[in-house]
């Protein structure tokens, strides 16, 4: 399953560093986000984009899980040559992840 059915996302970014907040539609997914989405999996998607790896917070309350994403200075939206390396782009990508989910 594509996040992007159980999930939306918000994204920004101030220079190299990226925010994308995962948001559960329903706050009973909440905990599947929690357990399938994890940093190291954020991390290996966004691998060739970022430096070190993803932090994520959970914030419970709002259902959301948020990442952090590193890039290098020179790859920061007002520096860089590459198409559409704003965040909201990003956040896209993480929409488009499969996730194994069993809806039993």
């Amino acid at each position: 399953m594509k996040l992007r059915q159980i999930a939306h996302a918000r994204a920004g970014d101030k220079g190299s560093i990226v925010n994308i907040s995962l948001i559960a539609f329903d706050e009973t997914d909440y905990p599947l986000l929690v357990e399938k989405v994890t940093g190291e999996k954020v991390s290996g998607l966004f691998e060739p984009l970022i430096m070190q790896p993803v932090e994520r917070y959970c914030v419970p309350s709002l259902g959301a899980l948020n990442f952090v994403l590193h890039r290098a200075p020179t790859e920061s939206v007002t520096r860089s040559l590459n198409l559409d390396a704003h965040g909201k782009g990003l956040s896209f990508v993480l929409l488009n992840m499969e996730v194994d989910i069993d809806r039993d």
